[in-house]
């Protein structure tokens, strides 16, 4: 084989004699000969249509900021998404601290070293503790679906019962990486899902059909609060009843911004809690900004099903002084690899950093006062909309900080609204009517702390343009 005549600008082995050398120490006579398994059918006969190479740093710099100037951000527009990716405030503390070197770059090290780095983490699990009223704090996992899945896992090995239930009005994407854990049904580790009926004149989950789909062989009930659809489950003691009646875990979803006027998940008989770490200071990123949690009470039962780590404290020999290390590090994909409780796979320890100093900076008073302008500024902008002709707010005065609107009786369809809003400079609620959840022309519109009343308004009026 013929190798390159000079190394490509950002690929190291593409060096002349890079190749022939690698080939050379594995015993192989050609690339080819290396990926033989590969039946001849999987590999692509005709070459990729790729634009020409660049030859320096300055060209491809030029070139990405050309596409980057094809994208419509959050910051220049005004924008009521939601639905797993929520725009808050993120205090300029927060940035400068997760911009530090020992934290921004640290990937791992010895817990006899990173003393600060633990106990950042110590503060992360500690205080969102408090939010929750529990005792014990996972580091976070990848995203909120992974939380849900690692939780539903830990219910299933704890209960011995392999059927969780879950509403079915829940987020698609959620769900499906939920599936993903619980496996094919072929598979001898497979956990069966059941969705669980709404109460369509609530949209909360339906005590009669949770009821009857409660049984011996059912691990645990997942419910969020408030819900996908913004929802707040005031059956939630209920629902936990039933459960333990049925001898399942309650596991609850939980958006921590909303701790400051919600009861804690630990008040109403939670067992095992999830939620998403990005509200706690984390910014919106394209491929990134997510992460997990999942939380437990102190008890040996779920202590021993975490799959992740939990960072401890303990007093040292020196009086006054503490340390900080990892409990039951055993357990994990790190410490037995297959054997362990699940596999560990991607964290977002940074975003535990993050979430430590922003809520260091809010405190008991701060997450109060978040939740109530959400609340006030969410309840003013359904209002409004409610007024629009033709739009209807699907269940109104039941919400946090995300509600449905229904433009049935509009004509429009919300795709054609949202491109409309979009050329105005506002990016509209998700789109529903796709999802299958039988809400018609519905969208899923986003109010927090940044949006003020002007942009509210804003809103509304350019909506009626929109609709003439």
């Amino acid at each position: 084989m013929t190798g390159p005549t000079r190394a490509h600008p950002w690929m190291a082995n593409s060096a002349p004699g890079a190749i022939a050398s690698m080939l050379a120490e594995i015993g192989a006579t050609s690339v080819a000969a290396v990926f033989e398994q590969i039946p001849q059918d999987h590999f692509r006969k005709t070459p990729l249509s790729l634009p020409p190479q660049l030859s320096s740093e300055m060209e491809l710099k030029r070139e990405l900021l050309q596409k980057l100037k094809k994208n419509q951000t959050c910051e220049e527009n005004i924008s009521f998404l939601g639905a797993g990716v929520w725009q808050h405030h993120v205090p300029a503390i927060v940035d400068e601290i997760v911009g530090r070197t020992e934290f921004a770059t640290n990937v791992w090290g010895s817990l006899q070293s990173d003393h600060g780095r633990n106990q950042a983490w110590f503060e992360f699990s500690s205080q969102l503790g408090a939010l929750l009223n529990l005792d014990v704090v996972q580091l976070p996992v990848y995203s909120w679906g992974c939380a849900i899945g690692h939780a539903i896992r830990m219910a299933a090995r704890k209960t011995g019962r392999a059927k969780v239930l879950l509403p079915r009005l829940s987020d698609p994407e959620r769900l499906s990486v939920i599936r993903t854990y619980c496996a094919p049904q072929e598979m001898a580790c497979a956990i069966e899902v059941v969705l669980v009926a709404a109460d369509l004149t609530s949209g909360r989950l339906d005590l009669v059909d949770l009821k009857a789909k409660l049984g011996p062989d059912v691990a645990a009930v997942y419910f969020e609060n408030p819900a996908y659809l913004g929802t707040i489950e005031t059956g939630a003691q209920e629902i936990g009843r039933l459960a333990r009646a049925a001898g399942a875990e309650t596991i609850v979803g939980v958006d921590p911004a909303s701790l400051g006027v919600l009861m804690a998940p630990g008040d109403y008989g939670a067992d095992i809690v999830t939620g998403p770490v990005q509200p706690l200071g984390v910014h919106m990123n394209c491929g990134g900004g997510v992460g997990g949690f999942i939380a437990s009470r102190d008890e040996p039962d779920y202590v021993h099903q975490y799959n992740g780590f939990l960072v401890s404290i303990a007093e040292t020999a020196e009086p006054g002084q503490y340390g900080f290390g990892l409990a039951m590090p055993h357990q994990n994909s790190y410490g037995q690899r297959e054997h362990g409780n699940d596999w560990t796979g991607n964290s977002t320890y940074l975003w535990a950093i993050a979430g430590a100093v922003y809520m260091s900076l809010l405190g008991p008073e701060g997450f109060r006062e978040l939740g109530q302008l959400i609340m006030a500024r969410a309840r003013y902008a359904a209002r409004l909309l409610s007024e629009v002709p033709g739009v209807r707010i699907t269940w109104p005065d039941t919400t946090f900080k995300e509600f449905v609107v229904n433009f049935d009786d509009t004509g429009r369809t919300v795709a054609q609204i949202n491109d409309g809003l979009r050329e105005r400079g506002i990016f509209g609620g998700k789109d529903l009517s796709a999802e299958g959840l039988g809400l018609g022309q519905a969208a899923l519109w986003c109010v927090t702390e940044v949006h003020s009343a002007a942009d509210i308004r804003h809103a509304v009026s350019q909506l009626k343009e929109v609709l003439k």
